[in-house]
């Protein structure tokens, strides 16, 4: 009501007073027009204080929640923490919720598979299967201070009937940028052996499945909590160094040896270190020019088997990966070999594998036929593209025999040769249609993983399609 009073008040005397300044502009007169309204507000705010009304330190919201400025004189000057005030809001009193600094996102997937007989990837032989849901979290704290988290919900996550799905913290890493050369990580890392492993998301690859190698013998997604370093370096004007280099956790085995079912079930030891032995992990990376790229990779570190154990072994995995990249064709793969010592058991009479070979290469043709552009070019855009994929792959879970010596043993010898086509009608988004035929050359048992969890019994030779859809969101 004063308010309202002194504007009208201050309306009639600037009428009152136009003929006496006829010559004062109009901008003149709005300035002092407003220059008045200020000190009425101060007035105004003075006498309510001077009336008991309590100083309030922070303003009820009413709009968006980035304004949680004080009114206090001096309030907005002290940083959040125990010499803060204030109760039911202080939960507002949050730096990224005054200045908004983290990009929410992710990626999707959802597949149908008809297949002859259940394979590594697939323990249905006849599914649609919804396999991916994967938030990402990136923050840019300061100009040198990053965030960057991935949660993976894989198969509906942890609660669904069948039991095979999973909800885990894929990567979640804090990362301090000091200069291209040289830059600090530390946090739940992806493992840098290979290149499928750092890039394995749905929407990213041609394939509906991911390679073998990239499955057993480099167990992605691998991830392990450590510490390190990364950086870049440009030798000449046309090529490029990448390297990354961590101590990290030694991997664990949760139910005994690593065995020809691979590498993955001994990853993740996220909380603790059961070994209290640091591996070691890095990746060097050499592009002499645009277009190609040649990276070798390597992981050692203890191993110890989580019961039974006559001492403690060393798992090191060796990878190799390559890109070649000219005009619409690519030619990528990656080949890795693992060594397992005394991987075996007091109590148990099986021996592990001590070794373990695979590798895949894969061609992609990119292309985008003029005449669907011009039929549908709502459909058929600039972004827009089909690529043919061809992908060869081999993978041994036992190159010294152990495990075929055994009754009951499962020597693991696998091919596979997958021909897809895809259609992207914009790059984040892609349809992928794919033949696959699976060669298992043993007399093993075949037993196929389901999941992360546990088995079924099958052989995983068969051949059938795979179709998927995958965003990125």
């Amino acid at each position: 009501m004063i308010m309202r009073s002194l504007l009208g008040a201050l309306s009639i005397l600037a009428l009152a007073v136009t003929p006496a300044f006829a010559e004062e502009s109009l901008e003149e007169r709005v300035k002092r027009l407003e220059e008045a309204l200020q000190k009425a507000q101060q007035g105004d705010s003075r006498q309510v204080q001077e009336e008991g009304s309590p100083s309030k330190q922070y303003p009820v919201p009413t709009g968006p929640m980035t304004d949680i400025a004080v009114g206090r004189k001096g309030e907005e000057k002290v940083p959040l923490g125990f010499g803060a005030t204030g109760s039911g809001k202080l939960i507002y009193a949050k730096p990224f919720i005054s200045m908004p600094k983290v990009t929410v996102g992710g990626y999707a997937d959802v597949m149908y598979n008809i297949l002859s007989r259940q394979n590594l990837d697939n323990p249905s032989r006849n599914s649609f299967g919804q396999q991916r849901l994967v938030p990402f979290l990136f923050a840019d704290i300061t100009d040198r201070v990053k965030f960057a988290a991935e949660i993976e919900i894989e198969r509906g996550g942890p609660n669904t009937v069948q039991g095979d799905g999973s909800l885990q913290v894929e990567f979640a890493q804090l990362d301090y940028l000091v200069n291209e050369a040289f830059n600090l990580r530390a946090g739940i890392l992806l493992m840098p052996v290979g290149k499928f492993n750092l890039l394995h998301d749905s929407p990213l690859n041609d394939l509906v499945d991911r390679p073998m190698v990239s499955r057993l013998i480099i167990p992605s997604t691998w991830y392990e909590t450590g510490a390190g370093i990364y950086g870049t370096f440009y030798p000449t004007a046309l090529s490029k160094i990448d390297y990354e280099v961590y101590a990290v956790n030694g991997v664990s085995h949760t139910a005994g040896n690593i065995t020809d079912l691979g590498i993955r079930s001994a990853r993740g030891s996220v909380s603790r270190d059961r070994d209290d032995n640091k591996a070691v992990v890095g990746r060097l990376a050499i592009s002499p020019m645009l277009g190609i790229e040649v990276a070798g990779s390597a992981y050692h570190g203890q191993y110890k088997p989580s019961f039974g154990a006559i001492g403690s072994g060393w798992l090191s995995i060796y990878a190799v990966d390559w890109t070649l990249q000219r005009g619409p064709f690519e030619l990528i793969g990656e080949a890795a070999l693992s060594r397992i010592s005394n991987n075996k058991s007091a109590t148990n009479p099986i021996i592990g594998p001590s070794g373990m070979f695979g590798y895949y290469v894969q061609g992609n043709y990119h292309f985008m036929p003029e005449i669907l552009r011009k039929l549908a070019p709502s459909h058929f855009g600039e972004g827009s593209t089909f690529t043919f994929t061809l992908r060869w792959e081999q993978i041994d879970t036992d190159t010294d025999n152990h495990t075929l010596a055994l009754s009951n043993g499962n020597r693991r010898e696998l091919d596979r040769l997958t021909v897809g086509l895809n259609y992207r009608p914009v790059e984040d988004f892609v349809f992928k249609f794919n033949w696959q035929y699976n060669t298992q050359n043993d007399n093993a048992r075949g037993i196929v993983p389901v999941g992360d969890l546990g088995t079924s019994a099958g052989r995983m030779d068969g051949d059938g399609f795979l179709l998927q859809m995958a965003t990125y969101f």
